[in-house]
């Protein structure tokens, strides 16, 4: 039976306890003010249970099996493949098991309230808590109610795949065993990610790239994953698009493309994008439209929203689906609450202290495949179509130095995209192995607005393969 249990009010309430969620309600803390935060699920949420965290967990062990065969004493020492029970093990550890004790206790530590249930908006700053015994617990927020309810696996409308039970994202992370073969629906990043993790644990994997392989990022990058995927035995098919989709009784799935061909898996993942977790949260309350993404302003203060006391932060806004920008928007939303709470100035301009300003044009991410793709800002073809003057440099990242002595045959590309109105870096790519550790010099130099001319200046140590930097710009020339 549903019970109503007792009134509570805070100055902040926060609605999901993942990444987003808790560094809200950590800003919000250390300004002073009171917060409450809303989980239905694991507090941590995605990132560390069923995306960064473990999906990283599942590739390393690869990643490190094919540096140490790249190098030769070290490739002779190599007598095996990978121990996929060893690996899916190390893996449940970074996912902490899947259960939340020690996240919880640090919600406690820093004073944050946690309550365990769905979140709904009922009326203005007040959201309503169904606990999992059906009890409601009213929340009232003197200031501001946060959503940062993330993001769901898409699963297109192709007639039997809900029915066939496909893995989303969630599954292929947690998996508890291997599929001796595995089709993915999909070809960014999730789908080239667990492609590389299972064919490393001995998945036979057949890769269903309608739009191509990493279509987003700059083209040489989608080509080298796409030539290393098949180097691995992975079948990449690009524009292949499924029709339809069955499962047996005996748990074979079988997809019909749309040319008429098939393929037969044992699991079937779909990886072909994202949705909001904006349902039955009260958003009608505010006079917004449940199921939508929802818009923000650089203060991460929703559009439209009546009153002004109401903020998205992560997936939900649509601004950056990463983790890492999620936490970035927390930071800013977190310190404006308490800015505005305590009537102080507020710093919403560019790149001020309440403002989200990189999530537009300055975003790192890393897609941790075999080569790695790492990048920063804008590609050519973005900064074209936001009408910039750009030249592009690209230099053979396995020419340079540090390069030859981290692995014998290292292949890799670079490609750096200058502004060249402004005279500064616009976007970067690099594509080879370990370059996610080269990715922050760019996104200091594409967020800072270096000058070209200051980056001279700005000498990498020999024998790294940071000397790219150098190269670059001698290509580029003074």
């Amino acid at each position: 039976m549903t019970g109503r249990g007792t009134d509570h009010t805070y100055d902040v309430v926060v609605i999901g306890a993942g990444a987003v969620g808790e560094n809200v309600a950590d800003r919000v803390v250390r300004g002073g003010l009171t917060v409450a935060v809303i989980e239905r699920d694991l507090v941590g949420g995605e990132c560390s249970y069923w995306a960064c965290m473990p999906t990283k967990a599942l590739l390393r062990s690869g990643s490190a099996l094919r540096a140490a065969r790249r190098l030769p004493g070290a490739r002779e020492a190599v007598t095996g493949g990978l121990d996929a029970a060893a690996v899916l093990a190390r893996r449940d550890g970074f996912a902490s098991h899947w259960t939340d004790d020690g996240q919880v206790s640090w919600l406690e530590s820093a004073g944050i309230t946690l309550h365990r249930g769905r979140g709904r908006i009922t009326a203005d700053r007040v959201v309503e808590v169904t606990g999992p015994d059906g009890t409601v617990t009213t929340l009232t927020a003197r200031h501001a109610v946060v959503v940062a309810t993330g993001s769901g696996a898409l699963i297109p409308d192709v007639p039997g795949l809900r029915e066939a039970a496909p893995w989303t994202s969630r599954d292929a992370a947690s998996a508890q065993r291997v599929p001796a073969r595995l089709a993915v629906i999909g070809g960014g990043v999730v789908a080239t990610e667990m492609a590389t993790a299972f064919a490393s644990l001995g998945s036979t994997v057949t890769v269903l790239a309608r739009d191509g392989v990493l279509p987003r990022a700059e083209p040489f990058a989608g080509e080298r994953v796409t030539a290393a995927l098949r180097e691995a035995g992975v079948t990449v098919r690009d524009g292949a698009a499924a029709a339809s989709v069955s499962r047996d009784a005996d748990g074979t799935v079988h997809v019909t493309l749309t040319d008429g061909g098939t393929v037969e898996a044992d699991e079937l993942l779909v990886a072909v994008g994202r949705t909001p977790d904006t349902y039955q949260i009260g958003l009608e309350i505010a006079g917004l439209e449940p199921g939508d993404w929802l818009a923000v302003d650089d203060t991460m203060r929703i559009v439209g929203a009546a009153g002004g006391w109401l903020y998205a932060a992560g997936d939900v806004n649509r601004r950056a689906l990463l983790t890492h920008q999620g936490k970035y928007q927390a930071r800013a939303a977190g310190d404006v609450i308490v800015a505005r709470a305590n009537g102080e100035d507020v710093q919403d301009q560019p790149w001020g202290r309440h403002a989200a300003t990189a999530d537009r044009t300055a975003v790192p991410q890393v897609v941790f495949t075999d080569p790695e793709v790492a990048s920063v800002g804008l590609t050519a073809a973005e900064a074209e179509a936001a009408g910039l003057r750009i030249r592009v440099v690209d230099y053979d990242l396995g020419a340079v130095a540090g390069s030859a002595l981290h692995a014998d045959d290292y292949r890799g590309q670079a490609r750096m995209v200058v502004d060249e109105d402004r005279r500064v870096i616009a976007g970067v790519t690099l594509v080879g192995p370990d370059v996610a550790e080269l990715i922050h010099a760019a996104t200091v130099a594409v967020a800072g607005e270096v000058p070209i001319d200051r980056l001279w200046h700005a000498v990498p140590a020999y024998l790294t393969v940071s000397e790219i930097w150098l190269r670059l710009l001698e290509a580029y020339g003074r």
